[in-house]
């Protein structure tokens, strides 16, 4: 309707509008004529507007009944899906209720069951008290006692059987030897050390005359025995004339054991006291080498006010080696490396000789302590209160801390350009070592243990049990259980002896 008025009224304006012009240029005759005119044009626009009003109306019309049948279409699908949600619902709403009801009747089944077996468990139960009352009243004994008793009597068979099984077994196996005559080509290829490897494990003993040899082994191999048993060091006696070879991993025992040899020779008493005696006075001269050797590693490098312990294990150094070369030489090396160093860059000089020094000092005990050398001399400098800056350089020369000082730097590198020179290190010499020491630590790993020593290159540990703990009988189960550890974490060609040693000793005096 507003849109109709509108334009009627614009219409009407331009027929006023036009009328007017007209009259105004036109003269007065003429002015019927356009009062008709506009009266025509009038009357034309209304007839537009009502025919264009039709046309708006019919066009919406059919939009509302289209809109009318999508909502209707829309309605009915949407329905439909709610139908099928619903009954899917009361569907499952149905087998809800028959599983509640299905459980209900297995948790009642499963009631008056458990019910049964704790009124089945508690006649039991009851029927064992009274047996076990029964049967303590006829033996005298209480559970725990008949218990233990039969556990220490199956104990003892068990043990006893297991080594009388096992006794049988080595018997078969010594008279069937010749079975075995292929592992010999094992043992043989492990006979064949190489030559550094000898140069640095054994030690030559020159002798008066042969005479000597013999007086060396004893009374059925009783003096020779002993000086093993006491050193850990084997003593090879071979067709070389008037010389006896000490051979052994550990330079320190080497040393000693070379010591009372020469001392033995010298005095020409030799019988197992008289080996004992001397051991023992070797043991305190290499002690006291020890000493001065540290001494003088800290006179030759200028280091003052270590503490005793700390200079000990300085001259321990001087009987251990790292791949070949010498520790102690290697770190009195880095010492002075790493001084030159810091006075080149204005560091502190004092500090990087001194952190130099000591940067291997935990491979002095480690050996006798578990754990890594850089953590196991860290420990060590930690217990002596040594200075905080030597103690950073010693834990980062090999990079497992941050260094953060500028000596911790050039003791890493000091240490890196020691062990890079040409031949300073072997490999194989170092491997060959960690073999041995590993053998024993398997040994002493074992209750009555009290001393191993791995001999032979390797092929045989000798092994010193308490004879106050194992007896006869048990030293058959305890070497089988040696090798048995040794096969399970160790790699080596051939074969190893283990070689368990019992001995008891009474003594009295007359007076």
């Amino acid at each position: 309707m507003d849109i109709l008025t509108i334009i009627l009224f614009i219409g009407i304006i331009a027929a006023f509008g036009i009328g007017y012009l007209v009259r105004k240029n036109i003269a007065e005759g003429k002015i019927k004529n356009a009062e008709l005119t506009a009266t025509t044009i009038v009357n034309d626009a209304v007839k537009e507007g009502e025919t264009l009003k039709k046309e708006i109306l019919f066009d919406a019309k059919e939009e509302s009944l289209k809109l009318k049948e999508s909502l209707e279409k829309d309605n009915r699908e949407r329905r439909a899906e709610l139908q099928k949600l619903e009954n899917r619902l009361i569907q499952k709403e149905e087998n809800l209720e028959k599983k509640l009801t299905n459980l209900e009747r297995s948790e009642e089944s499963l009631a008056r069951k458990s019910k049964e077996l704790e009124k089945k468990q508690e006649k039991v139960e009851s029927m064992y008290d009274e047996q076990v009352k029964e049967l303590e009243r006829i033996s005298g004994l209480t559970y725990e006692e008949a218990k233990e008793i039969l556990l220490e009597d199956i104990s003892k068979d068990t043990r006893q059987e297991a080594a009388i099984m096992i006794r049988q077994i080595e018997a078969e196996s010594k008279a069937t030897a010749d079975k075995k005559a292929k592992e010999l080509i094992a043992q043989s290829i492990q006979r064949c050390a190489a030559d550094h490897v000898a140069e640095q494990t054994i030690t030559v003993v020159n002798l008066p005359n042969d005479e000597m040899k013999g007086r060396i082994i004893g009374r059925e191999g009783r003096n020779i025995r002993t000086l093993e048993t006491l050193t850990g060091i084997d003593l090879i006696i071979d067709d070389t004339p008037e010389a006896v070879i000490l051979s052994g991993f550990d330079p320190i025992r080497r040393e000693v054991a070379r010591l009372s040899l020469e001392k033995l020779i010298i005095d020409g008493r030799i019988h197992p006291a008289r080996i004992e005696e001397m051991v023992k006075k070797s043991q305190k001269e290499v002690d006291n080498h020890i000493k001065e050797v540290g001494e003088q590693a800290c006179f030759d490098t200028g280091i003052h006010g270590l503490h005793p312990e700390i200079v000990r294990l300085l001259g321990r150094l001087k009987y251990r080696t790292s791949y070949g070369q010498n520790v102690l030489k290697h770190s009195i090396e880095v010492s002075h490396l790493a001084g030159i160093m810091a006075a080149e860059l204005d560091g502190n000089i004092k500090i990087a000789k001194r952190a130099g020094l000591l940067h291997d000092i935990g491979k002095a005990i480690d050996h006798e302590v578990e754990g890594p050398h850089v953590e196991i001399g860290v420990n060590v400098l930690k217990k002596y209160k040594e200075n905080k800056n030597v103690i950073h350089a010693v834990e980062a020369h090999h990079g497992d801390v941050e260094a953060r000082t500028m000596e911790a730097v050039l003791v890493q590198s000091a240490d890196a350009i020691s062990a890079a020179r040409p031949g300073a290190r072997r490999e194989t010499l170092v491997s060959y070592i960690q073999r041995l020491q590993e053998l024993e630590t398997i040994a002493m790993s074992f209750d009555g243990v009290e001393k191993s020593y791995a001999i032979q290159a390797g092929r045989e540990v000798r092994i010193m049990v308490k004879p106050n703990e194992v007896n006869d009988d048990e030293m058959i189960l305890l070497s089988r259980d040696i090798a048995k550890k040794i096969e399970a974490e160790m790699e080596y060609p051939g074969n190893i002896k283990v070689n368990l040693i019992r001995e008891t000793r009474a003594s009295d005096y007359a007076k």
